[in-house]
């Protein structure tokens, strides 16, 4: 009979619970009504978004992520969500206590969705309204993060411009996707978490101050000098034509000091570009040689194999995850194996 009894109350409890007019809304001056107080709110998107979570429960091996590669990956909203709601039953005692949050949690999810936008919001930037919806990311591990601690990352719904384009047009374009996390995670570790699932995305050197350099020619045989120059037109700036190949007419070889590898010839590499006809017209002073080693920063895309624009290249179904079941199994009783 006393069994019974409790079932009925709390049966009583969660119809009760379920007639609750709508949840108490807190006021917040500069984000507006929520219902989540703010410095909760705040904690709960950061946690939807892998902050505070070990890293070994993101990449539980080293190998899955070894030195100079790039991991891709969709995050699953039911695994974070579950991550809010652990972290919510923590202050959940009594059946009617669960009872409670499970009735409020819509408004809950609500407002964490909000503001999970909010965590990451450089400048001036367009706050996105609306239900969360799928996150996607990358890991990077390469001695590039290291060494360019503010790399750019940009993500996009279709292809915008040319790889190679110098162009600030792609910075407000509305093909541009919001990265609602940009984290590095060890020296040369870097997390990203995009807002949505992007087509096409760059990886750009950071553009503060003017940056020097030569290049190096891909197809240049090993016996041949691979390091060179893309020589400018003066009045232009611009390369000289073919800019995707390396020609005598496009480029010089760049000479380094005897006994000294990897310290230029300045001397003998000014007079090799004065040489060229296409470049100067009379002479060549500091600023004319500066045009000529000026090297704009470096981009990596990914998702635009055939170099095209304003296109899409890869649907979300095209995704797909396999895993040999064989393989994984051997894997696995070898380790099982050695163990004592």
């Amino acid at each position: 009979m006393k069994y019974l009894e409790q079932v009925d109350a709390i049966d009583l409890a969660v119809k009760a619970i379920g007639t609750y007019p709508a949840p108490i809304v807190d006021h917040d001056p500069d984000e507006g009504d929520h219902v989540v107080p703010g410095e909760l709110r705040h904690f709960l998107a950061r946690l939807r978004l892998l902050y505070g979570v070990p890293f070994s429960y993101l990449v539980p091996d080293e190998n899955l992520l070894p030195v100079e590669s790039i991991r891709f990956f969709y995050l699953d909203r039911a695994w974070t969500d579950a991550l809010v709601q652990g972290a919510l039953s923590v202050g959940t005692i009594s059946t009617s206590d669960r009872a409670e949050l499970e009735a409020v949690y819509p408004h809950i999810r609500n407002d964490v969705d909000t503001t999970e936008r909010k965590v990451r919001r450089p400048g001036e930037e367009v706050l996105l309204q609306g239900e969360g919806g799928t996150i996607t990311g990358f890991l990077l591990r390469s001695r590039a993060v290291s060494g360019w601690p503010g790399l750019h990352v940009r993500a996009y719904s279709e292809d915008v411009l040319p790889d190679n384009e110098l162009s600030t047009v792609a910075e407000s374009d509305p093909r541009r996707m919001k990265v609602l996390r940009m984290e590095r995670l060890a020296p040369a570790v870097l997390l990203v978490l995009i807002d949505g699932v992007p087509e096409v995305i760059h990886i750009e050197e950071p553009r503060q101050g003017l940056q020097f350099g030569i290049r190096l020619d891909p197809k240049a045989p090993p016996t041949q000098q691979r390091a060179k120059v893309k020589v400018r037109v003066e009045s232009t700036g611009k390369p000289v034509p073919p800019e995707t190949d390396f020609v005598a007419d496009n480029s010089v070889d760049v000479p380094f000091r005897r006994g000294a590898p990897g310290v230029l010839n300045i001397k003998k590499l000014k007079e090799r570009l004065e040489a060229k006809p296409k470049v100067l017209s009379d002479g060549m002073d500091p600023k004319d040689f500066a045009l000529q080693m000026l090297r704009f920063p470096y981009r990596q895309v990914f998702g635009d194999p055939d170099n095209l624009t304003s296109q899409r290249f890869y649907d979300l179904d095209r995704f797909v995850v396999t895993t040999s079941v064989a393989e994984w199994t051997t894997t696995l009783q070898t380790v099982m194996g050695d163990q004592p």
